[in-house]
């Protein structure tokens, strides 16, 4: 016991007087003191649920997020804050590790932080992450998000909650009429917006530096860091960007669009009045509704090729089996899939079944599935082509090919967020059987982001060469059993799909 107070007393002589001040368990920042405590691995601090804005309850509920409350000693941050209000789900092949296991709660606007407990005198890069689910569901706190290997390697990392559904997302005319800029909408982004405004401010006493900011996201985190490329209101707050599988639609519904959906939304209860839906107790029933980000032009710029406001480097990618939860994913049979061939005219169909031949049921999956991934990567194209037009900073691109080894689900592959563990170097937190292929590949994709970070290329020493994207010989990185660059699509195919898309809608 006597040594326990000892070392306490310490780390609390020790604050402010170090040249770095993460050195300490005990760390101020604007809103007061807090406690960290051990991550689990050998020389990185955690710091969890410290709030970055005020809860959005009662009539805060659908308005910007407001700074957060101070508060007198020192809080220890030893254990995450409840997710954002939700329906809590699980299904194949997001099994227990890729999603929330904490209970739910309309006051939610904290973070999670890891640093090293002992680190130099040089500040270090940050990575702040915004979880996906669909702008439904999700946490910082899922566990492959654990960011205490990352900081072992150098980083600081920061995991972010931000309201969902109804409550994050919610476009109404009245709130546009409460609004003084006449806009409403986006207020889950607008809370990644005071994340990083927070991390602006206060990084620099957990050791990280606030002009090596990388913002990265997976799926509908992808898109909210999307937005943020285009939103004025980011501007300054980060320095590069990672998108896994999301982020490559510049659209968003003009406001009165959303506004009229959102109203309809709340016809649907018995008193559809603004005062009464906030009286109401958050619920499940608060997360359904149309909603997502909306073009309101003032967080986000009215649609268009209009070059983005925050012109950074980016890393974007996809899995190879993006579309594996689905049901009929490489399950087509011979004569379905020929059918489906046959309902292109003429000389496409003949080309499809050039690209695509199959002789059974079993080889008309895989020509499914090659033909799904093949369209996932002319989007993958046709959305680097399009940024190189207008930005300047280099865009690196990734197709991730490795499957997670799982005997019980092989159909399942390189699914929708299976390359997040290997980024985030969590293997050890999945219990699969895992080979040495995969110990290295994640070894490297955690070194490409830390370099990345650091320097804004991911290139470095050791590293298998990361060409950035060139129109002119479009090429990503495959990660999978090699790691190594290749064409992101073969020209025939390109042009097959793009002779697809041209083709007028069907009545």
């Amino acid at each position: 016991m006597r040594a326990r107070v000892v070392a306490r007393l310490l780390a609390l002589a020790l604050v402010g007087s170090s040249p770095s001040p993460a050195q300490a368990a005990v760390v101020h920042i604007e809103s007061g003191g807090i406690e960290g405590v051990p991550s689990g691995v050998p020389g990185v601090l955690v710091f969890r649920g410290v709030p970055y804005a005020r809860p959005p309850v009662g009539e805060l509920r659908w308005q910007p997020p407001q700074p957060p409350l101070a508060w007198s000693g020192v809080r220890k941050a030893d254990s995450v804050a409840p997710c954002c209000q939700q329906v809590p789900w699980s299904a194949p092949p997001w099994t227990a590790e890729f999603v929330t296991q904490e209970r739910t709660s309309e006051d939610c606007l904290d973070l999670n932080l890891w640093t090293a407990q002992s680190p130099d005198s040089a500040k270090r890069p940050v990575l702040v992450w915004l979880h996906g689910g669909a702008l439904t569901g999700g946490s910082g706190a899922v566990a492959v998000y654990d960011g205490a290997q990352l900081a072992r390697r150098g980083l600081v990392v920061v995991t972010v909650n931000y309201r969902l559904g109804a409550l994050g997302f919610l476009a109404h005319p009245g709130l546009s009429a409460e609004s003084p800029r006449h806009v409403c909408g986006n207020y889950g982004l607008l809370d990644c917006i005071a994340a990083l405004q927070w991390v602006r401010r206060n990084i620099a006493a957990f050791g990280g530096d606030p002009d090596r900011v990388t913002l990265a996201g997976q799926s509908s985190g992808a898109e909210l860091a999307a937005a943020l490329i285009r939103s004025p209101l980011a501007t300054g707050l980060f320095h590069r960007v990672i998108l896994m599988s999301g982020g490559a639609s510049d659209g968003y519904p003009p406001l009165a669009e959303a506004e009229q959906a959102g109203a309809a939304w709340a016809r649907t209860f018995p008193d559809s009045s603004l005062s009464a839906l906030r009286g109401l107790a958050a619920s499940g029933t608060m997360v359904g509704g149309p909603f997502g980000l909306v073009a309101d032009g003032w967080c986000l710029p009215a649609n268009g090729p209009t070059a983005p406001v925050n012109d950074v480097p980016i890393l974007y990618g996809m899995t190879a089996d993006e579309g594996s939860s689905d049901p009929t994913y490489g399950k087509v049979t011979a004569a379905a899939f020929e059918a489906f061939a046959r309902s292109l005219p003429d000389t496409l169909a003949d080309e499809a079944l050039q690209l695509y031949p199959f002789s059974n049921d079993e080889q008309a999956g895989l020509a499914q599935k090659q033909s799904r991934r093949d369209f996932e990567l002319l989007r993958t194209l046709q959305w680097a082509r399009t940024r190189a037009e207008r930005d300047h900073a280099p865009l690196h691109a990734y197709y991730f090919t490795r499957g997670i080894p799982w005997p019980e689900h092989p159909e399942f592959g390189a699914f929708h967020t299976s390359d997040v563990p290997y980024a985030f170097a969590n293997l050890r937190l999945l219990q699969r059987p895992w080979q040495d292929a995969d110990r290295r590949l994640s070894e490297t994709l955690a070194a490409y982001w830390v370099r990345f970070a650091r320097t804004g290329d991911p290139n470095g020493p050791g590293l298998p060469e990361w060409p950035a994207f060139d129109p002119g010989e479009p090429r990503l990185l495959e990660l999978g059993a090699a790691v190594a660059p290749r064409p992101i699509l073969e020209p025939r195919r390109v042009e097959f799909y793009e002779k697809c898309l041209a083709l007028p809608p069907r009545e």
